[in-house]
């Protein structure tokens, strides 16, 4: 497989796609043959688009180069003069390869741009880039590549009172501080769940004021797997009962067992459980939204029995060093040298 490079298409290229779909090649060999990504064929193949009338009379729809020339030129003058971007290919390529090889989002792109002090000829808002997207003017990337973009945000319902007594302590009973973000240790725990009829899932925890992300594969999803990853996770960090004061969980089965999870594997208490209410997801809003994004690398459906801890750890290094709004575009590696923890 030949490494892909960034680059508009020319009239030379356009001739050979045209020769290559008359070979019968597909979009993922016309891709290898350009060095392009396959969307950039896609997109190509659509703006070249015409119907064609055969000798019998019957209709089919066909590539030619002179249309898809004509619409790319088009489309450049359309832009006018005041687009800088489509000046600056050095930009133009960051900010495609961050999107389509590293996932970010255009805001974390340009955020990164500006917090890392990256120079580039040009400077463009986030607002201003959607709009380049979203018309077109980036060629390579489309609303498909931005994994959040149209989506609704999720609607919850009231939290009713419960009919039955959590297991442990109820969320209500959680300190107030913990709800403020005001101290570094209070973290949010959930199971990442694979494939179903397969085992093996992902334990996901989320510390709430820096959103320090830690993934653990584990080999099941009984509440005794569980105790024996966090087991391992005091084993791993020696100030463990000031790295995780609290441990904020939904009401699961894998988590019913909570004084395992609260007792230290030497002696005493290690951490304290807190239970969000039933169905009330919003309760672990941090832990939600960093599953969103692991969704990026590990779709719902994924059999994690082929998904090495190796793979997992790959993705919460990536999470660590993604450029967060709430921050400034700092990322959680960058929030946590700042924070004291004894």
């Amino acid at each position: 497989m030949k490494r892909r490079i960034f680059k508009h298409l020319t009239w030379n290229d356009r001739l050979k796609i045209e020769k290559a779909l008359k070979q019968k090649l597909t979009v993922a060999e016309i891709a290898n043959m350009l060095r392009v990504s396959r969307n950039t064929i896609y997109l190509e193949l659509t703006r070249g688009r015409y119907e064609h009338l055969n000798y019998d009379y019957t209709k089919e729809m066909r590539y030619s180069p002179d249309i898809a020339q004509k619409r790319y030129n088009q489309n450049l003058k359309e832009k006018g003069p005041g687009l800088k971007i489509g000046k600056d290919h050095k930009l133009v390529n960051y900010i495609e390869s961050k999107i389509l090889n590293e996932n970010y989002s255009p805001a974390a792109v340009l955020g990164e741009i500006s917090t890392k002090g990256i120079k580039f000829k040009t400077t463009i808002t986030v607002r201003t880039l959607y709009n380049y997207i979203e018309k077109g003017y980036l060629h390579r990337i489309t609303n498909k590549n931005l994994p959040m973009r149209g989506r609704k945000k999720r609607q919850y319902k009231k939290v009713r009172v419960q009919k039955r007594v959590s297991k442990g302590e109820s969320i209500e009973k959680r300190p107030e501080h913990i709800q403020d973000r005001a101290e570094y240790g209070h973290w949010e725990l959930d199971l990442l769940h694979g494939k179903q009829s397969t085992k093996p899932a992902v334990m996901v925890l989320t510390e709430r004021m820096t959103r320090e992300q830690i993934m653990v594969k584990v080999p099941d999803k009984k509440a005794q797997t569980i105790i024996a990853a966090i087991d391992n996770l005091e084993r791993k960090h020696k100030n463990f009962k000031t790295k995780f004061k609290t441990i904020t969980v939904d009401n699961g089965s894998e988590f019913t067992d909570f004084q395992g999870i609260e007792k230290s594997i030497t002696s005493g208490s290690r951490t304290k459980v807190y239970y969000c209410h039933p169905y009330a997801a919003y309760e672990r809003g941090s832990n939600e939204k960093q599953n969103q994004l692991i969704r990026r690398f590990f779709p719902k459906g994924t059999n994690f029995t082929r998904i090495s801890q190796k793979q997992i750890t790959k993705v919460q290094d990536w999470l660590n060093n993604y450029p967060r709004a709430i921050f400034g575009y700092q990322s959680a590696n960058d929030m946590i040298p700042c924070i004291s923890i004894s």
